[in-house]
């Protein structure tokens, strides 16, 4: 019990300070917005200007993603996704990490203690390579790169990033052997 204790206490104060960090860059870009204004004002409205066109495109998109993400982290359960992700676990256990790296958010760092507990409970070292690697395809990213890149360049990148993983996760396993 002293040991949950002890989790939840750092795991709070890891939150608190990720909220503290989480406030630099919205400072240093109105920051960046005002000296930009001081010295070229109408570039600066006009920056501002495409910035705001393309959140108000992007709105609906990270809507749809934050409610899809919502329902899998109510309906899933971590003790099923671990009997899924063990030795054992064949194509299915590869398909469920893939697509949790890619639905996955937010800093790394937070995933780490996650997966060393799917790993103490048996989850193999090649199921966390493709997890890690696959985290690389950002949902919430792939529609301001299908505006700058297009849909068949974001498609190509993507596919390839996942095999890139499977591949990195199947010399992961074949050095562990």
């Amino acid at each position: 019990m002293k040991q949950k204790n002890i989790k939840i206490k750092d795991y709070s104060i890891q939150l608190r300070e990720r909220k503290k960090r989480g406030i630099y860059f919205p400072v240093f870009v109105i920051i960046l917005y005002l000296c930009i204004s001081i010295f070229n004002p109408i570039k600066a409205l006009e920056s501002l200007m495409v910035s705001g066109k393309l959140f108000l495109h992007l709105i609906p998109i990270f809507l749809l993603i934050l409610f899809f993400m919502g329902i899998i982290n109510y309906f899933v359960d971590v003790s099923q996704i671990r009997k899924y992700v063990g030795k054992e676990s064949g194509l299915k256990g590869w398909l469920i990490v893939t697509i949790a790296g890619i639905l996955s958010h937010g800093s790394i760092y937070m995933w780490y203690p996650f997966l060393r507990d799917l790993r103490e409970h048996g989850m193999r070292s090649s199921l966390v390579a493709v997890f890690l690697y696959t985290r690389a395809v950002k949902i919430t990213l792939l529609p301001i790169m299908i505006y700058y890149f297009g849909l068949a360049f974001v498609a190509v990148l993507t596919i390839y990033m996942v095999i890139a993983s499977i591949v990195e996760g199947k010399i992961i396993e074949i050095i562990e052997k």
